[in-house]
């Protein structure tokens, strides 16, 4: 009975794991893929600026006005 419990509870922490593992790599992804040096074809720069809280560092937006696709490109 012992071994039934501490396995659905190792399995329960396992999966929290890969879900909290997997959600970091995804979310780090996401951001990367929307700042850079290079603007993408069909971005055209907005008057939007700010800088960037974790880096210091000052952020232009640029906009894909078919999509709604933002682009974060350091100035």
């Amino acid at each position: 009975m012992i071994e039934w419990i501490v396995a659905f509870y190792g399995i329960q922490v396992i999966v929290i794991v890969i879900l909290l593992i997997g959600s970091w790599l995804i979310w780090d992804r996401r951001f990367k893929l929307r700042h850079g040096q290079q603007v993408p074809e069909g971005f055209s720069r907005t008057k939007e600026r700010f800088i960037d809280p974790t880096t210091g560092k000052k952020m232009v937006v640029y906009m894909n006005r078919e999509t709604g696709e933002r682009f974060y490109k350091e100035e």
